[in-house]
């Protein structure tokens, strides 16, 4: 397994929809572990293969270490997943983004969804997910097709938002796991 350095929310990668994974063979495979890897030394909670520069389909959840029980699930792949209903009734919670880091704010989404896609063996599924598990999985769907979590903020929300994110935008925010910025530019370590 490789730690994978995670991209900044403005490098163009994070704005373009990905691709179908048409084959799910070892390169995918590996790629999962990585991911894993990557997450877990971030401490996050869901990652997609954008977020370290791989235009595919793909994302992974583990809310498993959550400190409120019913927000448990225990990781999961979703590959190529499309979210098929959603509950007419929405939330708001505070999300954050190992993309934008340092930055969090509320956005309302659907409580819960149902959402189809294949799993590492290939089989189709179908989850429906409430709480965290919704809410994760929405964001990185969101992800992979070019939408960042800011976008969905309120225009009062985005306005207040303006100068945190531009600090961010020029690379003067920086987590503390490796990060590729903008202009390609490789922060931090893979330790």
């Amino acid at each position: 397994m490789a730690r994978l350095p995670i991209y900044n929310c403005y490098h163009p990668v994070m704005k373009k929809k990905t691709e179908d994974v048409t084959e799910i063979d070892d390169s995918i495979k590996k790629l999962v572990e990585d991911m894993f890897e990557t997450m877990y030394k971030a401490d996050g909670i869901g990652l997609a293969a954008n977020q370290v520069g791989i235009s595919k389909s793909l994302l992974i959840v583990d809310t498993s270490i959550s400190s409120e029980e019913n927000y448990r699930h225990p990781p999961i792949v979703l590959i190529n997943p499309e979210i098929e209903e959603e509950s007419d009734e929405e939330v708001e919670m505070n999300e954050g983004c190992l993309s934008i880091p340092k930055f969090n704010d509320k956005v309302w989404r659907p409580d819960v969804i149902q959402v189809k896609y294949y799993d590492l063996n290939g089989n189709q599924q179908t989850l429906e997910a409430g709480n965290l598990l919704s809410r994760v999985i929405q964001h990185e769907i969101d992800h992979l097709d070019g939408i960042l979590f800011f976008e969905r903020l309120t225009s009062i929300r985005k306005t207040l938002a303006k100068s945190k994110l531009k600090k961010i935008e020029k690379g003067l925010t920086l987590p503390e796991y490796p990060m590729v910025l903008p202009d390609g530019t490789l922060t931090g370590s893979n330790k």
